[in-house]
């Protein structure tokens, strides 16, 4: 699927590593950090925390996304020894003390804010005395257009309607979410935003991860129906959208089923 030019779709995933079927941090394991990324093909690459984390080039098309994602972890694939698994999975159990034995840096949560697109806020602080470790799978929607806040907010409610939702069906972790990636969660960047509710799990296949792309730009290009979206959704059943977070939070997989037929019904969601 090729976007509108006014769109471009972007990644940051992060995810584990083990060795012989044993989960270990990944800190220090590439050269790459959050302040100096490590240039591969098609992104770069570092080490967030105990886990390890790429970035792509921003794509327009479905193909390129794809692509963009396969090149770079194949590039980070060649930066490790081969004994080295690749886990793609939302949630690592490191145990509280092998994660207080880390190093400071690695164990660091949350340097950066990130916000609550119902309330406007800032999000709390995880608790990096946690005995687990989360791994995300952050969407960055690149717009040709100024956004104010409140455009800004109503694009993330979009990205929950439209990629949080279905998530529902292929990620069926629950625990990530006492760290990070409830509903609404997002930064703002100077070219959009970045969605932060999602997991790594769409990293799966590549199927999941056309997918991922065909509905970020779907929220994207349904900004200017932000109203009208909503206000079908209340008028077919019932729902606020302020109780979106709610569903999301809860994984109320059936209740999101709901919603996606009436807006696959009404042609708002886009084929990838």
């Amino acid at each position: 699927m090729q976007t509108s030019t006014n769109v471009t779709i972007g990644a940051d995933p992060e995810f584990f590593v083990s060795r012989g079927g044993k989960l270990f941090s990944a800190h220090g394991l590439v050269e790459g950090t959050k302040e100096k990324p490590f240039a591969v093909e098609c992104g770069a690459v570092q080490v967030d925390g105990m886990a390890l984390e790429f970035n792509i080039d921003p794509a327009g098309s479905t193909e390129e996304f794809v692509t963009n994602i396969n090149t770079v972890i194949a590039g980070m694939r060649a930066l490790v020894p081969d004994d080295i698994e690749f886990r793609m999975q939302p949630v690592a159990e490191f145990g509280e003390k092998y994660i207080a034995e880390q190093p400071e840096q690695a164990k660091e949560l949350g340097c950066e804010p990130d916000y609550n697109a119902y309330t406007g806020g800032v999000n709390p602080t995880p608790d990096a005395n946690a005995g687990f470790r989360t791994a995300a799978g952050h969407i960055h929607i690149g717009i040709n257009r100024e956004l104010d806040a409140m455009q800004e907010r109503q694009l993330v409610l979009l990205c929950d309607l439209f990629m949080g939702l279905p998530s529902l069906a292929y990620d069926k972790d629950t625990k990530r979410r006492e760290l990070y990636g409830r509903a609404g969660c997002y930064r703002s960047k100077p070219y959009g935003i970045e969605y932060r509710t999602l997991s790594n799990a769409w990293l799966a296949n590549d199927e999941l991860k056309a997918q991922v792309y065909s509905q970020a730009v779907c929220a994207a290009e349904n900004l200017d129906n932000f109203i009208d979206i909503f206000k079908l959704i209340k008028e077919k059943l019932g729902i606020e959208y302020t109780s979106l977070g709610d569903i999301i939070n809860n994984s109320c997989g059936n209740v999101a089923v709901e919603i996606l037929e009436v807006l696959e019904g009404e042609g708002y969601v886009r084929k990838s």
